[in-house]
């Protein structure tokens, strides 16, 4: 299961740092949506995917399953959709403000 998870970060990572790369606000802001799930399953697959019982006083099990990577990735995920609204509203403001999306046309007289 690790090996798929890989090949799906590595996906997430290609396609994110491709868009990134465009000149277009709108892809650049579905890249960094892109990066963060893609570090949101690193994140996990870095835990450990593991098979046991829930980390809770009455368990009597033999293997428990470490809560920490999922409460990091919980609290990344709250914190990548702060940033990917504060982003949208960035975009917006900036369309209505200049008329375009593209980078190049963002740079003004100078």
């Amino acid at each position: 299961m690790e090996l798929v998870m890989i090949v799906v970060i590595g996906c997430l990572f290609t396609a994110a740092t491709y868009l990134l790369l465009s000149k277009s606000l709108l892809r650049i802001i579905i890249g960094t949506g892109l990066l963060s799930h893609g570090a949101h399953l690193l994140l996990l697959t870095m835990g450990g995917l593991k098979v046991g019982a829930p980390p809770l006083l009455g368990e009597k099990a033999a293997r428990y399953v470490d809560p920490l990577p999922q409460a990091l990735i919980l609290t990344a995920i709250v914190i990548s959709f702060g940033v990917t609204a504060f982003f949208l509203v960035l975009a917006y403001r900036s369309y209505q403000e200049i008329g375009t999306d593209h980078i190049e046309g963002m740079k003004g007289d100078e």
